[in-house]
């Protein structure tokens, strides 16, 4: 069950409020000077959900990118509070250690793979590539990927018996939550598929697509509190990237999932991006902003909606929210080669699973032909060094970040924070996302990477959904070192 966050900002606090939102101010910190720079006024919001009402829409229709999603109305009781997907999380040596059967793992001679109609899919976090390499070296016993494979196979979602659970109604905070049982469902898909694409296994890929069918026959509407907006993002990311691993097998309902997806998912992730459960700009943190903009990509390229591919490339490099790339990385230090992340100062086990989601867009970008990666001379690369030499035990800068929270419709109730220090609770979380990032800056450009080549190191071979706890443990579909482990 996904933890409750006690630890973000709130509406309401004692704060000394501003005279009018129009005045708000953004601490743009670069280099490590910070300056206090103005933001557009574009508060003047039009229709908006409530905070705990639930969006419905299993129908299809496609809100066209950058606009207010149709048949809302007004109102002033939004929940702008912040909540986290974060649980603690054991370490890799909790997770399930059992060694898979000898016919689990490709053999010399594997099955043949399925081909795809299109060889330029799969293309999310996958490519026809990625997985025909990944094939290979498995079925060599290559290191590391060997142990990568033996960590899926072992995995309990990833078993050609799972029963799908579908609901049509799913919540995520508040009364009635029941989020579980579909990402519980979603990394099942996701693993069975990626056992199908490895080996040819027909019965991983029956199961991977019997899932998805029966999500896509049975959800009618995503809910609950504030966090209806974490699973929207999430949740949306995992079900593109499990459906596209899976769009040629004969038994997938390839249209009516992708109606799924238009219909259910990505309404929420504009209407979140545009505005942003109706908080001021800043209310919300990176992680909220980062798992949306992943869920449009997604949604777009599986689609072959090149607007809403388009839509979630220009809010990474302009948007004005904290997921995009200078704000969730708003000081670079450029000595050390190191750049402070903005959920840095509140916790470790956000700040990781931020490195995680921005890793992922950028890989899905790259897949889509844009180098997201190398935005602003690498600029992310410095921020995941930043959050992996931290996370190892070494000490980093720290430049003071201030934030505003509170509902964007009266001032009277919106307050400043700040942190000073960097934030040592969670520190050390281990989430499996790290060879992704390698992969790409060491791998694929031969970048050196010396502090995420030592955490990536350090958790190796690392795991996904069921083997870092519940909740976050979700929040990434993992396997980075079998997928992107740099040769």
């Amino acid at each position: 069950m996904p933890q409750k966050d006690t630890t973000g900002p709130r509406p309401g606090h004692a704060r000394e409020p501003l005279s009018s939102p129009r005045k708000v101010t953004r601490r743009a910190i670069l280099a490590g000077t910070a300056v206090a720079v103005p933001f557009a006024a574009w508060y003047a919001w039009a229709a908006r959900p409530d905070g705990t009402g639930t969006l419905a829409g299993a129908d299809g229709s496609a809100v066209p990118a950058g606009h207010p999603v149709p048949g809302r109305s007004p109102s002033a009781s939004a929940s702008a509070s912040p909540s986290a997907s974060v649980s603690a999380s054991p370490s890799p040596s909790a997770s399930p250690s059992a060694a898979p059967s000898p016919s689990a793992s490709p053999s010399a001679t594997p099955s043949p793979t399925p081909e795809p109609v299109d060889p330029t899919r799969p293309g999310l976090l996958h490519s026809a590539s990625d997985l025909e390499r990944t094939a290979g070296r498995v079925a060599a016993g290559a290191q590391p990927w060997a142990s990568g494979w033996d960590r899926l196979a072992a995995n309990g979602r990833s078993h050609a018996d799972w029963s799908p659970r579908p609901l049509q109604d799913v919540i995520r905070g508040g009364v009635g939550d029941n989020v579980a049982q579909m990402y519980i469902d979603i990394h099942a898909a996701y693993q069975n598929a990626l056992r199908w694409r490895l080996t040819g296994e027909k019965a991983h890929g029956d199961t991977a697509v019997a899932i998805l069918n029966a999500w896509s026959g049975t959800l009618r509407s995503l809910g609950g509190n504030a966090d209806r907006y974490l699973a929207s993002g999430i949740y949306g990311y995992q079900w593109a990237n499990a459906g596209e691993l899976v769009r040629d097998h004969p038994d997938f309902d390839l249209a009516r999932f992708q109606k799924m997806l238009l219909g259910i998912f990505y309404p929420m992730n504009e209407e979140f991006l545009t505005y942003h459960n109706n908080a001021v700009i800043m209310n919300y943190w990176a992680n909220w902003d980062l798992c949306n903009m992943c869920s449009i990509l997604a949604i777009g390229a599986f689609t072959d909606r090149k607007d809403l591919v388009n839509r979630a490339i220009d809010y990474f490099r302009n948007g004005e929210g904290n997921g995009s790339i200078k704000n969730a990385v708003p000081v670079v230090y450029q000595r050390e080669g190191l750049a402070q992340w903005q959920e840095a100062g509140r916790d470790q086990g956000h700040t990781v699973m931020g490195i995680g989601l921005m890793a992922t867009f950028c890989e899905m970008a790259w897949h889509q032909g844009v180098d997201c990666y190398g935005y602003d001379n690498n600029r992310f690369l410095k921020a995941a060094e930043y959050v992996a030499k931290y996370n190892l035990g070494y000490d980093v800068p720290f430049t003071e970040y201030a934030w505003q929270s509170g509902p964007n419709t009266n001032a009277a109730h919106v307050g400043w924070g700040t942190q000073t220090v960097v934030s040592a609770a969670g520190r050390g979380h281990v989430r499996p996302v790290w060879d992704l990032v390698l992969g790409h800056y060491a791998g694929r450009k031969g970048l050196s990477a010396p502090w995420t080549r030592r955490m990536a190191a350090s958790i190796r071979a690392d795991g996904g959904g069921g083997d870092y706890g519940n909740g976050g443990g979700f929040d990434q579909l993992g396997f980075t070192t079998l997928m992107h482990a740099a040769g």
